[in-house]
């Protein structure tokens, strides 16, 4: 990409988009094109062809969906899928209708199969059963990994595609009905110790381990792969660390200054059992992310306070 080059961000306004946005504009990228919800619809096809016919974008970053926690992806599975397919479908298709030069799809590693083998190759995808509590969401990301893989095999289009593993940062969804896991446990454990709460509940058995990535090294990542990378293959985006739920409750009490008790609801689901990401491809490449977890945690909770304790 040229810095004058024209760059769509779909989901601007999101927990990735945003991140992408801000590096964007940080490595002196200034012809972005940002849309808000209200002003482009993206499940709408005629409202995203009409976009793409005017503004005629040359890179897409395509980090609009309908995201949510175990919660949220069990109450509302059938808008998951449905919303999700119509975003990416309607976007890959006006990308290579409209001569975009290249556009990077952004899956999840939750798509990938429950019981996966550790750490967890690109080839894996599609190789067991999903995950039933967030099933909807990940047939939806499947279908757009393919249609990028599809439409680069059939038409030539540049149309590449990353996995990054479970996300946290800035402009994070905290709220408790709909988020993951990270935001869900700032929220939670930042309200108890301002009302000074006893106690604060957590999901599951706290022993399922989890890979954390910091949004902006993802978004760095992601401009990255838009630059140097053009295969067919998505490329894993991770931070290579695990930890567990009961570990990552025991770092938010203590960055949020909590010093209650953490009770555990078994009869509440794990999800996954584990889930870590291999990414020797991307370290190949060259790329490998520059926030540990403690210190992301930090972060995100300072944005917290700014954003919604004024």
């Amino acid at each position: 990409m040229e810095k004058t080059s024209k760059i769509y961000v779909a989901g601007h306004r999101g927990l990735v988009g945003s991140a992408i946005v801000r590096k964007l504009l940080r490595e002196g990228y200034n012809n972005l094109v940002l849309k808000t919800r209200e002003e482009l619809d993206l499940t709408d096809q005629k409202m995203v062809e009409d976009f793409f016919d005017k503004e005629k974008p040359e890179y897409v970053f395509l980090a609009a969906a309908k995201v949510g926690g175990i919660h949220a992806n069990r109450t509302y599975p059938a808008e998951f899928l449905y919303q999700n397919l119509m975003i990416e479908s309607n976007v890959i298709h006006a990308s290579y209708k409209y001569g975009v030069k290249k556009l990077l799809f952004l899956g999840s590693s939750c798509i990938y199969p429950r019981e996966c083998p550790q750490p967890i190759k690109e080839e894996y995808l599609l190789s067991g059963y999903l995950e039933q509590t967030n099933e909807a969401y990940a047939i939806a990301k499947i279908a757009g990994l393919k249609l990028c893989q599809y439409y680069k095999k059939q038409y030539g289009a540049n149309f590449i595609s990353c996995m990054p593993t479970n996300l946290y940062g800035p402009y994070d969804n905290f709220d408790l009905e709909t988020s993951h896991v990270i935001p869900a446990l700032v929220r939670k454990f930042h309200e108890a110790k301002v009302l000074n709460k006893p106690e604060v509940e957590v999901w599951g058995t706290g022993k399922v381990l989890r890979e954390f990535l910091y949004v902006d090294d993802l978004a760095d990542a992601c401009v990255f792969l838009m630059n140097y990378y053009d295969g067919d293959m998505w490329i894993n985006v991770g931070s290579g660390e695990e930890v567990s739920i009961e570990e990552l409750a025991n770092i938010i009490k203590e960055v949020t200054g909590y010093e209650g008790k953490i009770v555990f609801n078994p009869k509440m689901p794990d999800g996954t059992p584990r889930k870590l990401l291999d990414c020797s491809r991307l370290k190949e490449l060259g790329w490998l992310p520059k926030t540990n977890l403690r210190e992301g945690l930090r972060m995100t909770y300072d944005w917290y306070l700014k954003m919604y304790c004024r």
